[in-house]
């Protein structure tokens, strides 16, 4: 099939990445001419496991072409995704600036009927909207071009996109016409051997699906920090009870793992953008706003061990930080606890030496500016905590499992570790470390 992908961001990049990995011709489109231009020589604006090689392999096939044309993209597809982004606004709505010039483009462009699937995260209703709006364009520009609206959220993970895009859990589909769900079918087919894996439904209850997937899977993390932060206070083990709680089938395993908070560009959007939803609609979602509640507390969870070990005046001492990102497998540091953290220990005084193989330049965009004079970037983890009094785990890269503990103590000032992911065992407590942890 011949597709267009509006949006080269995350969702969009890799949709069309794998869509054209398929055998399908995808024509990917941004307003972002340098965007454009990086990608059409290999360079990505994300770092995703093996989405550069499909990148790079597929445009060598011509099966994925970069533009900033989107009329030449429409001319040559019946099929348009909106994958564009929806950052939170000021009051916690979903902002859809983009998603209404998206759907405003395709409909000063288009030339032949077209159906137009909405793959951003998106509030409930915004797909009906989007198609009065395109199809009002297309009547003040007197076209008789018709357009089918369709929901097809996605469900990616960082770090595990292209895995998940290829091999997915489900695909949900929310359409009004047999024609649109086959239509989608037929394109998904490659991806899905077992049609179980498709749900279809109407374009509402798709669109709620999205976020009621990210706001349970975010209650999921806020209880369990709950609890641990009341093991804490009662002498229990937060890992000893997952593991009584995760053998029971109807709760498992996923999710339930204590730490310093979560992250990310979805999570936090999406259950803001829930919030949001419902209260615009005269309901007030009280576990919601709990949720979130928590979530920014257990990120200071990590500030008050520090604190309550030295004191709230930090000045002159040094701490290594080991992970920036908000979770293994990616660069991004978009609601990221080492924002919170570093920039915590900062205003007491600290210095901070830290390391993270992906997410540096993001995390140096990201913090404010007048914390960049304390924060010394290294080259690998040992150096991050040469001389340093403490070290902070704050993302749970595959490396920084199992250090080598003597070379700790030989370069650390003290040997004090802050685990904020529970990856350490207790036994190096023998080794003469200090250790502390979430909930236990």
């Amino acid at each position: 099939m011949n597709i267009t992908v509006i949006g080269t961001g995350y969702v969009g990049l890799v949709t069309g990445a794998c869509f054209s990995k398929m055998g399908n011709k995808v024509y990917c489109v941004d307003i972002d001419e340098q965007k454009i231009e990086n990608l059409k020589n290999g360079i990505l604006p994300i770092f995703e496991p093996h989405l550069g090689t499909i990148v790079i392999n597929s445009q060598e096939k011509g099966d994925l072409i970069f533009t900033t044309q989107i009329k030449e993209a429409l001319d040559n597809t019946d099929i348009v995704f909106i994958a564009v982004g929806t950052p939170m606004s000021e009051d916690g709505s979903a902002n859809l600036d983009y998603i209404f010039s998206a759907a405003t483009d395709i409909a000063n462009n288009i030339t032949h009927d077209s159906l137009v699937v909405i793959k951003s995260t998106v509030p409930i209703g915004t797909g009906f909207k989007v198609k009065r709006h395109i199809e009002e364009i297309l009547d003040e520009n007197k076209s008789n071009v018709k357009i089918e609206i369709a929901s097809n959220p996605e469900f990616l993970k960082e770090g595990r996109a292209i895995e998940d895009c290829m091999h997915p859990d489900r695909v949900v589909i929310g359409a009004e016409t047999e024609e649109v769900f086959e239509t989608l079918k037929d394109l998904y087919s490659s991806f899905v051997l077992n049609h179980d894996r498709f749900i279809l439904m109407d374009v509402k209850s798709s669109e709620m699906t999205k976020y009621v997937a990210n706001a349970m899977l975010a209650t999921k993390i806020s209880f369990m920090n709950e609890i641990a932060n009341i093991c804490e206070v009662t002498g229990a083990d937060v890992q000893k009870v997952r593991l009584g709680i995760g053998s029971d089938r109807r709760i498992g395993y996923d999710f339930i793992y204590a730490g310093c908070g979560y992250g990310g560009s979805c999570f936090p959007k999406d259950v803001q953008a829930l919030i949001n939803t419902s209260q615009s609609h005269g309901y007030e979602p009280e576990i919601l706003a709990h949720v979130e509640i928590v979530n920014k507390r257990q990120k200071l969870v990590l500030v008050k061990k520090i604190t309550d070990r030295f004191g709230e005046d930090l000045t002159g001492m040094t701490f290594g930080v080991w992970g920036l990102a908000f979770k293994p497998g990616t660069d991004d540091v978009r609601e990221a606890t080492s924002l919170v953290v570093i920039s915590e220990l900062i205003k007491r005084g600290a210095k901070i030496k830290t390391y993270d193989s992906q997410a540096t330049e993001e995390f140096k965009r990201a913090i404010d500016d007048e914390c960049l004079d304390s924060i010394e970037f290294m080259d690998n983890r040992y150096d991050a905590i040469d001389g340093c009094d403490a070290l902070i785990l704050i993302t749970e890269w595959k490396e920084f499992r199992y250090p080598d503990f003597k070379e700790l103590s030989e370069r650390m000032n003290q040997r004090i570790i802050f685990d904020g992911r529970n990856i350490y065992d207790k036994k190096i407590k023998n080794q003469g470390f200090e250790l502390y942890q979430i909930g236990c």
